[in-house]
């Protein structure tokens, strides 16, 4: 068994495909909602303007969706894992980029700029078809197993508006 297929890793990796196809369904009922999700082994939390009952429906749309074989809801294209792979490869093809511009002379020379511009943005636009591979791969699972929602619950006193969604596998 390896490391992505251990129980608690396969609990993240639902749980994160699940958050994916919850905001992906209320993303579809609420044009312009803006909302951030963390998932943990215990469920995920969504931070964001949006009733407990748009959360309740849409979670549960979305599980019905995956058990459905919907397996590409699990993936979504504003991913912490898309945002990580971009920065990685543009930071590392942006020092390759001024390293071979500069050669071993290890002082920064704005004639390097144009080229490493020109790396930042391959490394971005490899970046989106490689961190969305990443995701469905690694990081999400699209197949919820024995998933099941437990509870659903607003927490009233953040800052910003917050439910949290636990799950039992």
């Amino acid at each position: 068994m390896g490391f992505f297929d251990s129980p608690f890793i396969t609990r993240i990796r639902r749980n994160h495909g699940f958050e994916h196809a919850t905001i992906h369904i209320l993303s579809k009922r609420h044009e312009n909602l803006s909302m951030v999700g963390r998932s943990d082994w215990n469920g995920f939390t969504l931070y964001g303007p949006i009733d407990t009952a748009e959360v309740q429906y849409a979670a549960n749309e979305a599980l019905r969706r995956l058990r459905g074989g919907e397996a590409n809801l699990a993936v979504h294209p504003r991913c912490g894992t898309v945002l990580a792979t971009t920065g990685l490869l543009t930071a590392l093809a942006t020092f390759t980029a001024i390293g071979l511009e500069n050669g071993s002379r290890a002082r920064f020379r704005w004639s390097s700029i144009p080229a490493a511009i020109l790396a930042a943005t391959g490394a971005a636009i490899f970046a989106q078809p490689l961190g969305l591979f990443l995701q469905e791969q690694y990081t999400t699972s699209g197949e919820p197993g024995n998933l099941e929602i437990k509870s659903i619950s607003l927490n009233p006193n953040a800052r910003v508006v917050t439910h949290r969604v636990e799950t039992t596998q």
